[in-house]
């Protein structure tokens, strides 16, 4: 990276020191994060950015040869390495052993003027060229300007010091050898003649107790720097034998005035003790000491504060909490939408403290207050805070996620959450990892596998708990007939109606799939022409579309629901749809989401879906952007994806295919038939093309009759496709097909969960007309037709089962046979060949030996047409020989005027 009048940069120090490195960002092309803290008006953020990562060995060529402008913080920090090499020239070096045990060069000793000169440089240090916070703490705390400086000092020593000569000093690798070397192997003689004689100054703080008044008094010290177990106070100094203040160094009064100069360049107070007759000790205002205990500003200074142990043995923890949520652990949910009262739980030790003692604390003028009978250390911070007296409100969902985390986000600062003991029950109850068994109801036709079993379990638990939750289960894995066994399980409980909501190609498997599995439960369709909410029973099922609730949202919102479910939820996930706004408008008791996608591109969208399930619990989306969404899109920040998972998992059950306690359970092949709507357009061709067809075949007879009736079937079939395969037409394509409609859905879920797919239709023109609106969506599809040539054929199934190509599409009799698409883990037969045997061969293409994954195979059905009655024989002919269906469709032709009529006509099956 350039040094540009662009390029911000800082030192990141290292143990050893010479490891240190210079972080330059500025051109948004780095590859390593670095955390900062910088100004944002008069307060501060921690942020991170994708610095160039230089170490230091190649830092100091490059910022001693500066010659283009550059920005403030580069030209400071060559500064400061310009400086670094005088330091060198004049011999200023010192050998050391780092906080790790290894060697390293420092500078050192300085004198008044480096002292000076280090001030200097560390004052023309722009913000975020010390914006580097101190780790393994808290609270944030930055690196002094000063100490940055000194510590680059000290790492361009230790670049530049490492010579064969210092081999023969130290006596061996250390001081010389680039890579760390333990000091247990150096001289320990020879190590500590190289140490300067000196003392440290030292300032002791003591508490003086006179009755209820407390004194804070400041006791000057120097300790030996050569022998740190020596320790004097200034105040016995002067008595002290002369063997004694040897020990200390010469000119002890000459270094307890430096140390005092120093230190009151830092700290103004100990200008007190310059200015005495005698420096000893001075007597501290509360403020002093709470800055002295908030800051530490002598530390740069090299003045050691030695604080009394009760200043931090009795210290008052604080804590957000609340005042007891609605509701118990033990008795029953709450509604997530409840406000609860903020207050500060504060405690000593274990032991909380009463209102009364709150009260006294807050009303505390001093950071050591007398409670219970003995002095308590209370931070500025916290008495700030307590005075502050909150009176914000906390939704249910806000102090749910708080207990989740652990923390809570008050005036833009993170602070520990102390739940009450009602929302500590529940969150109990949620990271359990199963609700309580739930067998299932004996209305139920049908037997669940045991995953099965435990998301009906999961989702009545939710549910019981007055919260919502998503379901987000792999597609093929049953949420359609866990969210029935919920209904069914719901049932005796009065819990009230249940809305589904879903897209529209998607109505008629819901209201098969109740007549299947829930036969007794009313099922009512809230879609087309006459639709009305009369006499909704108490357990009745309701379904309708995200269409109709976008029109009709203010009818539905009148009605008691018990339950509303969102069939793939994703339909919801942008939170600024009309869509979304107006399914968050309907009151209900609980909500579920089912989808496999809960999230496709952006955090954002399952902020949206779990914004509706469980408002309130991720905050706001604004809010939700600042602080989990960007740290995590943008930085991957480890804390922000914690903070979200523990958060969003117990409201999200998420089951995949793979998973090894689901996989042995999977069939190798599950088929499902999914029932589409018909378009207007398609209706009105639908019922023309039989009108015109059945009037000339009731007049014709033998071959020609035959004839029609297959002509009528292949008419229909087309028009049961796509309109534009009917017409001859190359489009528009979409809003005319249900049935396109409906695979589009379909695939979107098989593409996002990263699987392929064969596409079958007996329909080579179907086919290209698929291939072109897949081209428009940006996808890649290959086309196998009768009209492709073997080389072809060949170089397209490598390419999809190399994984180049997701969607296959393949006309029924090219396709059928020959074919090994082991890739492909779902067969989308977009229309019927109306043969069981011809469409198993097909399917076998990819369930077959060599497919060590589950095959789904998905049947295209138009509804109310006859696709959906020769469906209905199809299933009940299928176990059976070929006597009936075997020749395909020619048994169709046989039928009688009558039977054909009802086989064709357009309506609902009886």
């Amino acid at each position: 990276m350039e040094l540009t009048a662009d390029t911000r940069a800082i030192f990141v120090p290292s143990d050893p020191p010479r490891e240190g490195v210079l972080a330059l960002w500025g051109d948004g092309a780095g590859a390593t994060p670095i955390e900062l803290v910088l100004p944002r008006g008069k307060a501060f953020h921690r942020t991170k950015v994708d610095a160039h990562v230089v170490p230091l060995a190649e830092a100091i060529p490059r910022l001693l040869a500066l010659s283009e402008p550059v920005s403030p913080a580069v030209d400071a920090l060559a500064a400061a390495v310009r400086a670094a090499l005088t330091l060198v020239a004049r011999g200023r070096l010192l050998p050391a052993a780092t906080p790790g045990g290894v060697d390293a060069w420092r500078v050192g000793p300085l004198d008044t003027a480096d002292e000076t000169l280090l001030r200097g440089l560390a004052a023309a240090l722009p913000p975020e060229a010390h914006a580097l916070p101190l780790s393994g703490l808290k609270r944030i705390r930055l690196h002094s300007p000063e100490s940055l400086i000194r510590a680059l000092w000290d790492a361009t020593a230790d670049v530049l010091a490492r010579t064969p000569a210092a081999r023969l000093a130290a006596g061996g690798p250390a001081f010389a050898a680039p890579e760390p070397t333990l000091l247990d192997s150096v001289d320990a003689e020879w190590l500590t003649a190289q140490q300067p004689a000196g003392a440290q100054l030292l300032l002791r703080v003591e508490i003086r107790e006179d009755g209820e008044d407390l004194t804070f008094a400041g006791v000057l010290a120097l300790r030996s720097e050569a022998d740190p177990s020596l320790v004097i106070d200034a105040t016995t100094l002067w008595d002290a034998p002369d063997a004694v203040l040897a020990r200390l160094g010469e000119q002890v009064e000459a270094q307890l005035l430096i140390g005092l100069r120093r230190g009151a360049r830092a700290w103004s107070p100990l200008k007190r003790a310059l200015e005495a007759a005698t420096p000893g000790e001075l007597i501290f205002t509360d403020d002093e000491i709470v800055e002295l205990l908030d800051s530490d500003p002598l530390r740069s200074a090299g003045v050691e504060v030695l604080w009394p142990r009760e200043m931090f043995a009795d210290s008052v923890r604080m804590k957000a909490s609340t005042t007891a949520a609605p509701g118990s652990d033990a008795q029953g949910a709450f509604r997530i939408t409840d406000l609860l009262n903020f207050r500060w739980q504060l405690s000593i030790g274990e032991q909380p403290l009463t209102e009364e003692e709150v009260t006294a604390l807050a009303e505390a003028k001093r950071p050591m207050v007398r409670l219970r009978g003995r002095w308590v250390r209370a931070d500025s911070g916290m008495l700030r805070r307590l005075r502050a007296r909150s009176s914000r409100a906390l939704s249910v969902a806000e102090a749910l996620a708080a207990a989740l985390t652990g923390s809570l986000e008050v005036d833009g600062e993170d602070v520990d959450f102390s739940p009450p003991q009602a929302l500590s029950g529940l969150v109990e109850r949620l990271r359990a990892a199963d609700g309580a068994p739930v067998e299932p109801s004996r209305d139920l036709e049908a037997t669940l596998r045991p995953y099965q079993r435990a998301g009906l379990g999961w989702l009545a638990k939710m549910t019981e708990l007055g919260l919502g939750g998503i379901l987000a289960d792999d597609m093929g894995l049953g949420k359609t007939i866990q969210l029935i066994a919920l209904h069914l399980h719901r049932r005796p409980l009065a819990a009230g109606p249940t809305l589904v909501l879903c897209p529209t190609s998607l109505l008629g498997n819901w209201e098969r799939e109740f007549a299947k599995f829930a036969p007794k439960i009313p099922v009512r369709r809230f879609h087309g022409g006459g639709r009305h909410l009369e006499g909704v029973a108490p357990d009745e099922v309701v379904l309708a579309t995200y269409g109709v609730l976008r029109r009709d949202r203010e009818s539905l919102s009148e009605v008691g629901w018990g339950l509303i479910a969102a069939d793939e939820a994703q339909h919801v996930k942008n939170p600024h749809s009309v869509t979304a706004k107006e399914l968050r408008r309907i009151p209900t008791a609980s909500r579920v989401a089912l989808t496999g996608t809960p999230m496709e591109n952006r955090l954002t969208e399952l902020w949206s879906i779990v914004d509706w399930t469980t408002p309130g619990l991720l905050g706001t989306l604004e809010h939700f952007r600042r602080t989990i969404a960007r740290p995590v899109e943008r930085n991957r920040d480890p804390a922000s994806v914690e903070r979200l998972a523990a958060t969003v998992r117990p409201f999200l059950l998420r089951r995949r295919k793979t998973d090894p306690d689901i996989a042995p359970e999977l069939p190798r092949k599950t088929e499902t038939d999914q029932y589409v709507p018909l378009t207007g357009e398609q209706a009105t061709l639908y019922e023309a093309v039989v009108r015109e067809n059945l009037a000339v075949i009731r007049e014709s007879k033998g071959v020609q009759r035959r004839g029609q009736v297959l002509k009528l079937l292949t008419e229909l079939k087309q028009i049961c496709n796509h309109p534009a395969q009917y017409l001859k037409e190359g489009g528009p394509l979409t809003g005319r097909s249900g049935k396109l409609a409906a695979f589009e859905e379909l695939l979107d879920v098989i593409l996002d969960e990263g699987e392929c797919v064969l596409v079958f239709s007996q329909y080579v023109q179907l086919c290209k007309l698929l291939q072109a609106r897949l081209a428009e969506r940006g996808l890649p599809a290959a086309l196998l037709s009768g009209a492709t040539s073997p080389k072809r054929r060949e170089e397209m199934v490598e390419r999809f089962q190399g994984g180049d190509i997701p969607v296959f599409l393949l006309s029924l009799k090219a396709g059928g046979v020959g074919l090994n698409l082991t890739r492909a883990t779902h067969v989308i037969h977009y229309d019927r060949w109306w043969n069981p045997a011809v469409e198993d061969q097909a399917t076998d293409r990819a369930y077959r030996i060599g497919q060590d994954r589950p095959v789904q195979v998905h049947r295209l059905i138009a509804e109310g047409t006859l696709e959906e009655r020769i469906a209905t024989v199809l299933e009940t002919k299928r176990g059976l020989t070929e006597a009936v269906v075997g020749a395909g469709e020619d048994w169709i032709t046989e039928l009688s005027d009558d039977e054909l009529a009802d086989l064709v006509r357009l309506g609902a099956t009886p």
